[in-house]
């Protein structure tokens, strides 16, 4: 029987002019699980803003909705397939796939589904529609540029007025682009296979009509439209300065009518780059997965609930720090308590149970729980209508749940965490964007900022802080910005207006009134700043300072003082170039590009418990290893969740635990964990292998082969999974005749 399927077939539910016929409502439930229940909304529904909660399913039988990727994706966070993995074990989902994957198959054989370039045809007034939205958007961006020109353009907090017009222009194009495919995706039928596929994430989405059937929108090069190439223009064919956007690389055109030759040129210019990017980022990720798979391989989960290296050292004194299972839990939580009361209420029919039962039945069946689950189990059972006979069945259940998701002794937790962090790194960009709209300070982000992570660079690419402030300061502008003048680094160079320099016995300073004001400095403290330096006597007439010195020197001398005394700190934070004042919450932030965690806790004025940096290898030395752990454990999830990529948070901490371990930070590398292995072949397999085996032969090392790589070497049975248990069998002492 199809799919494995042995059961009775039920009745026909409907009647057709050739007789009875069953429904695809009642194909599909054959291959429910009898006491399965559950409520989701399809991506059908939410694309056509049809009924909420529209798929249910009650006692393994489907009564309304549309079965779509959201309701049955293996992609898809809570899918039915999703749920019944969850909640009956691998192998029902799978049964359950194939089942449905061989019913499916054999009808949409016969049904037919295709999509053709005559599915991709708007009506005359929509294109007309998309043509008129395009134009207005020109006149706007005419307009912006414009006001630019008169010196009218409204700001925006850290932008400079040139890259406020680019971030007004790009907006409203943007906007265009989105406009044109809504319009063309609108004018499509909803019995249109492409729109079809689109709604309910069979594949492509809206977007993808839109530059099919629309506007193929704003082509882009490093995240910024194409504004170089020849003088002042992207291409030969325009006029210099020309701030048309079809001049900067805005295509109007559509896949369906055909690009113009200077549109298609501009979207191969666009298109090079995601090539380009897909090359270098996989070389880059792939040995980035490497070097976290040769230090995390030997790292497994001891009988003790220790997570250990072959040598016995402990990396964590219990996995994730609460011993769940990622691969066996429910989204990082051992199980979905929502989820158990949801369908225990389809098909509880009793009496509300009281508090003091509910609170009794809590106490009896949670003890082995962490604090949070507790928590979330109590509040749940509550905040429900379940009777006391359902709100036991959901604690038995979420019982039986939890002690199945517990993670297993002698698995291989690293290799598994060095996947789980290695895999999404091929799916980050390159690239660099800017912070928050904010030019002055741009963030490594992406692939870069996770390789420079994981190496435990002293010195990030782009040191970042953000500075909360004190209650009395935090609200206020003006004091938040006397705090952040303390703050940014003022060297002299920044508060002169010029300097001459006589090669040979003096060099005169001129400084800007202005600057000192804006940078709440005096020319007391300037003096004060020079003092210390004994080549020159300093004398103030004024804003001029002269610096007569006291031996005559030759020319690159003179200039190599100027530049010292230049480079010389009058006021603020060393290494702190750039500060920005940002309202969160209304209360006044300090962000800054450079980083100097130790000296900004000694300025008054701020939070010192409220002080944040990206320099992990910084924390480390002014806080200690344990702040530097957390900071590391906090950046890796925020990179990742900024792509849009979702890691478990045990992955992270593990790998984090492991770089400090030692109680120092160590880099994933042959200059860090692997090159610091207790197993002499472990470290010679990896990368520097001559030198490693002649190393140890001198100082007489011995090879104990505890891990995996030097059980792999010698051909012995490596010590994870089942290789960490020991077979022994008693044999009989009676001697045969």
């Amino acid at each position: 029987m199809l799919g494995g399927f042995t059961d009775k077939f039920p009745k026909p539910g409907t009647k057709t002019k050739d007789g009875p016929a069953y429904t695809g409502k009642q194909l599909f439930s054959l291959f429910l699980p009898k006491d399965f229940n559950y409520v989701i909304t399809s991506k059908w529904s939410k694309g056509t803003k049809g009924a909420q909660k529209d798929v249910v399913i009650k006692n393994g039988e489907l009564i309304s909705g549309v079965i779509d990727k959201s309701s049955i994706g293996a992609e898809e966070p809570e899918s039915v397939l999703h749920r019944i993995a969850k909640d009956y074990g691998n192998t029902k989902a799978k049964n359950f796939l194939n089942s449905i994957l061989i019913m499916v198959k054999q009808y949409i054989t016969h049904y037919g589904f295709s999509y053709g370039y005559a599915d991709l045809e708007v009506p005359e007034k929509e294109k007309q529609q998309i043509l008129d939205d395009i134009q207005e958007t020109y006149g706007i961006i005419s307009d912006l540029t414009s006001q630019y020109e008169k010196g009218t353009l409204k700001l925006t907090r850290g932008m400079r007025p040139e890259e406020a017009l680019e971030a007004y222009i790009v907006n409203e194009l943007g906007k265009a682009r989105d406009k044109a495919g809504m319009t063309a995706d609108q004018s499509l039928d909803q019995s249109n296979a492409g729109r079809i596929m689109a709604t309910t994430g069979a594949r492509g989405s809206s977007l993808n009509i839109g530059q099919m059937a629309g506007a193929l929108g704003q082509q882009s090069r490093r995240g910024n439209r194409l504004h170089d190439g020849y003088n002042n223009r992207a291409l030969p064919h325009y006029q210099e300065h020309d701030n048309n956007p079809d001049a900067h690389g805005f295509v109007k055109s559509n896949y369906r009518e055909g690009l113009s030759a200077l549109e298609f040129f501009f979207h191969a210019m666009g298109g090079r780059e995601g090539l380009v990017d897909t090359a270098v980022r996989t070389q880059q990720s792939g040995y980035m997965q490497r070097r976290l798979i040769n230090a995390l391989e030997h790292i497994r989960l001891e009988y003790d609930g220790t997570v250990r290296d072959p040598h016995g050292h402990i990396i964590q004194f219990l996995y994730g720090e609460d011993g769940i299972d990622v691969a066996k839990s429910d989204h990082g939580e051992a199980f979905n308590v929502n989820r158990l009361i949801e369908s225990q209420t389809i098909i509880d029919s009793g009496k509300k149970a009281t508090r003091e039962e509910i609170v009794e039945l809590s106490k009896k069946y949670t003890k082995t729980f962490n604090p949070r689950l507790k928590q979330l189990v109590s509040d749940g059972l509550l905040d429900s209508k379940l009777s006391k006979e359902g709100a036991e069945i959901v604690c038995k259940k979420g019982l039986s749940l939890y002690n199945k998701a517990k993670v297993e002794p002698g698995q291989a937790v690293g290799i598994i965490t060095a996947q789980s962090i290695g895999e999404p790194g091929t799916q980050m960009t390159l690239r660099t964007f800017h912070f928050a709209g904010i030019a002055e300070r741009n963030v490594t982000l992406g692939l870069p900022r996770l390789i420079e992570l994981v190496d435990a660079r002293k010195k990030p690419v782009t040191p970042t802080m953000d500075i909360y402030l004190d209650n009395e300061s935090k609200k206020s502008r003006e004091k938040a910005i006397d705090v952040a003048r303390n703050i940014l680094q003022t060297k002299v160079s920044a508060l002169i207006s010029d300097s001459e320099t006589d090669y040979t016995s003096q060099i005169k300073l001129i400084l800007s009134a202005n600057r000192l004001k804006e940078r709440g400095c005096t020319v007391g403290e300037v003096e004060a700043a020079l003092q210390s330096n004994k080549k020159f006597k300093i004398e103030t007439t004024g804003d001029l300072i002269i610096l007569k010195l006291v031996e005559e020197s030759d020319a690159p001398t003179v200039i190599a003082i100027r530049n010292k005394v230049l480079n010389t700190t009058v006021k603020g934070v060393p290494d702190i170039e750039r500060v920005t004042l940002v309202q969160k919450d209304d209360e006044w932030v300090i962000q800054t590009t450079g980083s100097n965690i130790a000296k900004v806790l000694e300025v008054s004025g701020i939070d010192k418990k409220n002080v944040r940096t990206n320099n992990v290898f910084e924390i480390a030395g002014t806080l200690g290893i344990e702040a530097s752990r957390n900071a590391l454990i906090n950046e890796l999830n925020s990179t990742l969740e900024d792509q849009g990529l979702e890691v478990d948070n045990r992955y992270i901490m593990l790998v984090s635990d492991l770089m400090c371990s030692r109680g120092y930070m160590q880099q994933i590398g042959r200059h860090g964990i692997a090159g610091t292995k207790d197993s002499v072949l472990a470290r010679a397999a990896f990368e520097i292998t001559v030198p490693t085996i002649a190393h140890a032969a001198l100082a007489g090392e011995v090879e104990q082969l505890k891990g995996i790589t030097e059980n792999v070497i010698v051909g012995s049975i490596i010590p994870i999974g089942s290789g960490t248990v020991d077979l022994y069998m008693q044999v009989s002492k009676k001697k045969w005749g």
